[in-house]
């Protein structure tokens, strides 16, 4: 079954990662196998100490929701060698006949050619008129023809090629064969299988018929075969025995890839119109065909959405995706959805509050481990429940997941926010925990870093702003902030890169080189969002 993503917005932080492991957790706890949680940037610092502290590994990455070519219900035919003939492949398209055409592979799986039955059709108009067969395995004539050796010459024979010749009881020798370079088809005619030996031909196809035992010991470099078929039958299904490897469309191939966005194969299959397209894997490996139906109703993936409820915050693709669920503690944005869905919304500081409710809701707790990071991830997102948006059920939650994980919350908020940020570059700092909005008509961008050193951040700050300006170009953003929020100080230091009066009207303060400080100022999302929009209206 095809997995449903748990994931957490872009440029994730720990409350986004540890929620979506968390829910993730808990569906399949409750028997729902399928959740998997994904992440859509790698973790922080932070978060990894989290994670490695209480014995997880990151979840997955993913960095998109568009659908595939590995999503589409496409065709698994069997994939035939190149040297399989063409016999054989003709009665397995009788077999499947809603397959337009075959994939043909080499060796070592990777693909050679298409076979469809309009190639059959051709190969077999040009064999009647041209009547000769060229150089084809004996182990395929026999296969083909039912047939087997009958002599020492045929056993030494490995390849059997010629102009078919069928030997209709004659006197006069001037009517039939006359080359050695024969494949000559006879019945019951002793003499006639006789002078072809003599002359040398190729191949003797002795038809419903047995051969003289003086004849299977004549000496001569003819390779005689018998067949239960007769000779008209035999003429026909001879030709039946080249490989397909040699009759099979290989030029101008037109395939794609499991990991193909469907919109790009929609363009390519309107651009060639062919019966079907080979799909390959990441090795090159065919593992299927697409013909134009399986376009109609692609399967979408899966996604529910944890700790963000906007488009700009969530993986790219998403309105591709199917969007079960959303478990978030933000403002509404402007996320739609193709039906109605469940949506768990609550005003508190920490997504992973709600789904400890959730984990308490179905009579079920978290392992220890797992309530470990659930109780960091709170203490990361209310900043040790210093943050406006830290509620009593925040710090209620944060201490029963304690318990449960036999942890110290002041030693766990410590070991969060002492980690040093003095290694880390600034692209890493500035989008480690960055968010981009659109309020009234201006882009934006706010990245927060919880630290308890921003005297010592600040010595980077040209360089941060450096940063954040080229950013604002590359992207026409009007206003980028980084927040570097500080748990000693109980505040946070504001750079920015855009108008000061923006800044001077939303926070009622004078900026200086474009930075501020602004005390008791401690979330992005319940302060400096809302200060924004108050602004713009």
């Amino acid at each position: 079954m095809d997995p449903i993503y748990v994931t957490g917005h872009r440029n994730p932080d720990t409350d986004s990662i540890v929620a979506a492991m968390a829910y993730a957790a808990l569906r399949n706890a409750l028997g729902d196998r399928e959740y998997e949680a994904a992440c859509l940037g790698h973790p922080s610092d932070e978060t990894q100490m989290v994670l490695a502290r209480f014995g997880f590994r990151p979840p997955k990455l993913i960095t998109s929701m568009h659908t595939q070519v590995h999503d589409l219900d496409y065709d698994t035919p069997p994939v035939l060698n190149v040297a399989v003939t063409v016999d054989r492949a003709w009665h397995l398209m009788q077999e499947q006949k809603d397959l337009a055409a075959i994939p043909v592979a080499r060796d070592d799986g990777t693909l050679y050619g298409m076979l469809s039955q309009e190639d059959v059709a051709k190969y077999n108009m040009a064999q009647i008129i041209n009547g000769r067969l060229r150089a084809v395995p004996l182990c395929n004539v026999l296969s083909v023809l039912e047939g087997k050796v009958l002599n020492e010459a045929g056993e030494a024979t490995d390849i059997v090629e010629g102009e078919i010749v069928i030997a209709l009881p004659q006197d006069r020798e001037e009517l039939l064969f006359q080359k050695k370079d024969s494949i000559v088809l006879c019945g019951h005619q002793p003499e006639m299988i006789r002078r072809a030996m003599e002359l040398g031909v190729n191949c003797v196809v002795v038809c419903q018929a047995e051969l003289p035992a003086e004849l299977r010991t004549l000496p001569t470099s003819t390779c005689v075969i018998s067949t239960p078929f007769d000779a008209y039958r035999a003429a026909r299904l001879i030709f039946q025995s080249t490989p397909i490897g040699r009759i099979c469309h290989t030029r101008d191939l037109v395939c794609f890839h499991l990991d193909d966005r469907v919109d790009d194969v929609r363009e390519e299959v309107l651009r060639h119109r062919e019966p079907c397209y080979p799909i390959l894997d990441g090795y090159d490996l065919v593992v299927g065909v697409l013909t134009r139906y399986h376009l109609l109703r692609p399967r979408r993936k899966r996604v529910v959405l944890v700790d963000h409820n906007e488009a700009a915050q969530s993986v790219p693709g998403l309105e591709e995706a199917e969007i079960l669920e959303i478990i978030d503690h933000h403002r509404l944005a402007d996320i739609q959805t193709a039906s109605p869905i469940y949506v768990r919304n609550e005003p508190v500081g920490s997504t992973n509050t709600i789904i400890a409710s959730m984990f308490q809701d179905r009579g079920l707790l978290p392992s220890a481990g797992m309530a470990g990071m659930m109780a960091a991830a709170i203490i990361s997102d209310t900043v040790m429940f210093k943050s406006p948006t830290c509620t009593e059920r925040d710090k209620r939650t944060a201490e029963r997941l304690a318990r449960i994980a036999n942890v110290s919350l002041e030693e766990l908020g410590r070991s969060i926010f002492s980690a040093s940020n003095g290694h880390r570059s600034a692209e890493d700092l500035l989008f480690s925990d960055y968010k981009e909005f659109h309020i009234a008509g201006h882009d934006l961008a706010v990245g927060q870093i919880t630290c308890v050193d921003s005297p010592q951040m600040l010595e980077r700050k040209e360089e941060l702003l450096a940063l954040m300006a080229k950013t604002a170009r590359e992207k026409g953003f009007d206003l980028v902030v980084l927040m570097l929020t500080d748990v000693l100080l109980e505040g946070t230091q504001l750079l920015y890169v855009g108008d000061d009066e923006i800044i001077r009207q939303a926070f009622n303060a004078v900026p200086k080189d474009r930075m501020l400080f602004l005390p008791r100022i401690m979330s992005r999302k319940k302060q400096v969002i809302p200060m924004l929009s108050a602004l713009w209206g």
